[in-house]
Order: structure tokens, then C-alpha cells, then sequence
């Protein structure tokens, strides 16, 4: 997808990452072509897979990082889906 972007996609990727997280998640937001990536990590004790809990580490194209504590995967969701937008409309206005 990433090679096909057109300026107006905004394209997310998710990184389930047990090794140099940033490092692998920084990788995979340029190689792919990423607006954004959704870093996870199973070392975090509470998150990931069978549980309901998650703690992520959101990157931007520009390698700013926002990290999140360990909250509801609902919570998440909406952290992720308000970057999201933020972003968007921050790229969208002067």
C-alpha cells in the first residue's frame, strides 16, 4: 500500500515487536511508507495478546513518538483513532 499512496492516504502499520521495538518499528514506518505506526510490545507485563489491557508507543513519519500507559484496549483504540486525526487535520491545514 505504502508504494501506492496517493498525498491524500493516510496509512497506519502496526508493529508487534519483542526485540529493538523502536528500532524494528522505526524500520518498518519508513520501509513500507508508513504515515504512522502502532508499536506493541510482549515485554510489557499486562498487554499484548490474553489480556485486556495493552500499552503502545505510537510513531509519526516525522519520528516523533507518543507513548501511551497500560489502559482498556478500547482506550487504545481511541488514542490510536485521535492521533490519527490529529494528524490528519494538521496535515490538511495551513
Amino acid at each position: 500500500m505504502g508504494e501506492q499512496k496517493s498525498a491524500k492516504q493516510f496509512i497506519v502499520g502496526f508493529a508487534l515487536e519483542t526485540e529493538n521495538e523502536l528500532e524494528n518499528a522505526k524500520s518498518k514506518l519508513k520501509k513500507k511508507n508508513l504515515d504512522m505506526v502502532v508499536l506493541n510490545s510482549l515485554k510489557d507485563q499486562g498487554a499484548g495478546f490474553g489480556h485486556d489491557t495493552n500499552k503502545i508507543t505510537i510513531i509519526d513519519k516525522k519520528e516523533v513518538q507518543h507513548s501511551f500507559g497500560l489502559k482498556s484496549k478500547v482506550d487504545v483504540a481511541k488514542d490510536i483513532v485521535n492521533l490519527i486525526v490529529s494528524n490528519v487535520t494538521n496535515s490538511i491545514l495551513p
